[in-house]
């Protein structure tokens, strides 16, 4: 087999991966409640002092209760989350607007692997690209940055915030930052419908506070971590 006929051959692995993934996409209620647990099983880890501090001053947080990455050499992943707005004058939580994360990768990896991702948004710039409708880039559109491990960096995180977004990762019982250079998010419009019983534009939707019962152990769960951050 030439090398166009492997290359071919690995495209089309990675291709069939994320159509996959995303051909049993998870309702809105589930992305919820797996979102609330992933978030919960983070927080527990030794080194969580600086995510949970980061959260206490964040514009936004996303969540991706599960990112699928696999592939031979040429990798794909794919993930479904959500993403909740934050007033910081007010304390109160906006949304969710559903949202996909999609990229290829290059290199020595093999296999398929799970994780669980939290991505903190730090500033107004960093919310403005999830309140579009349009696709964006992480590391190109925004910047991104594996976020500081530990509670010693947790005690400084209000200095020196540089990167628009901070990503956390949790795989196989290790809780790490987390390098997401290139991948892509997307407003998932169909779960928005779902959820909202209408059609909305993720602005319109993170003008909404975040109440009810679906979401509400969701809000409780951050508003718990960040209290035990003082």
């Amino acid at each position: 087999m030439n090398r166009q006929v492997k290359r071919f051959a690995l495209t089309v692995l990675i291709v069939s991966l994320l159509v996959g993934s995303a051909a049993y996409a998870a309702s809105p209620e589930t992305i919820i409640s797996q979102s609330t647990a992933a978030l919960r099983d983070m927080a527990v880890e030794p080194d969580a002092g600086a995510m949970v501090s980061l959260l206490k001053e964040a514009r936004g947080v996303a969540i991706f209760p599960s990112v699928v990455k696999a592939g031979i050499f040429l990798g794909g992943k794919y993930g479904e989350g959500l993403v909740l707005q934050r007033d910081q004058a007010t304390g109160t939580w906006y949304g969710p607007s559903f949202i996909t994360m999609k990229g290829v990768s290059y290199g020595l990896q093999f296999g398929v692997q799970s994780t669980a991702l939290v991505l903190v948004i730090n500033n107004d710039e960093g919310m403005e690209q999830f309140r579009g409708s349009q696709e964006f880039t992480l590391g190109g559109d925004i910047g991104i940055a594996a976020g500081p491990i530990g509670r010693q960096a947790g005690a400084s995180t209000d200095v020196q915030l540089k990167s628009a977004i901070y990503s956390y990762s949790m795989s196989k019982g290790l809780f790490a930052g987390f390098s997401l250079e290139g991948a892509i998010i997307e407003t998932d419009h169909e779960a928005n419908r779902a959820y909202w019983q209408r059609t909305l534009s993720p602005e319109e939707i993170l003008e909404f506070p975040a109440e009810g019962s679906k979401i509400k152990p969701l809000v409780d769960e951050l508003e718990r971590l960040m209290a035990q951050s003082k």
